[in-house]
């Protein structure tokens, strides 16, 4: 295996997680959806990170591929099905492993789900800023390749889990957090 450099900029960062051979491919054939706003996100990013700085594979312990778009001209479940159900086609057998979400809807579902309200969102990145760790916040344009890292990239790579102030569920965070130090154990919480 390659010696691993750390995230330290967004071209080291899209190398890193180009490395997972499934990233790299839905960054490939996603476009062809045209999703607005259409955005590469979560645990396929920063987990192949951690994976890589643990000497695992890449794809190591990743459970799925979030995929975010926002359309506001439809929000009924119907219409996000209807996206789901194209890229299962497109997706073939990976399909499984791939959640597409249209963030323009979460305020529908997220106070059933997580028990507490959800604003309505306003574009992709407004639901990345509502992950419960501030490392994780990051994403990738599917159609540009724009890298969306507002909290940069140094707690990531130092495997420093924060909880996000803009979203601070203490519960969530923790349980979060105990999910992720069983599968990378030198990952660290902190205030």
């Amino acid at each position: 295996m390659d010696q691993f450099v750390p995230a330290s900029s967004e071209q080291q960062f899209v190398e890193q997680i180009k490395r997972n051979e499934t990233n790299r491919w839905l960054l490939e054939v996603l476009p062809d959806l045209e999703l607005p706003q259409g955005t590469l996100t979560a645990g396929c990013l920063f987990q192949t990170v951690w994976n890589l700085k643990s000497g695992n594979e890449p794809e190591w312990a990743i459970k799925d591929y979030d995929v975010f778009y926002f359309d506001a001209n439809d929000l009924s479940w119907e219409a996000e099905d209807a996206v789901i159900q194209k890229a299962r086609e497109m997706l073939g057998d990976r399909a499984d492993k791939v959640e597409i979400r249209n963030q323009a809807r979460v305020h529908l579902w997220y106070p059933q789900k997580f028990g507490v309200d959800c604003p309505a969102l306003t574009r992709v990145e407004d639901g990345i800023d509502r992950y419960l760790i501030s490392c994780t916040r990051v994403g990738i344009g599917i159609a540009n390749g724009a890298v969306y890292a507002p909290d940069g990239f140094c707690d990531m790579w130092n495997g420093t889990l924060r909880m996000n102030p803009k979203n601070p569920q203490f519960d969530l965070f923790g349980k979060k957090c105990q999910a992720y130090i069983s599968r990378w154990p030198w990952l660290s919480v902190v205030a």
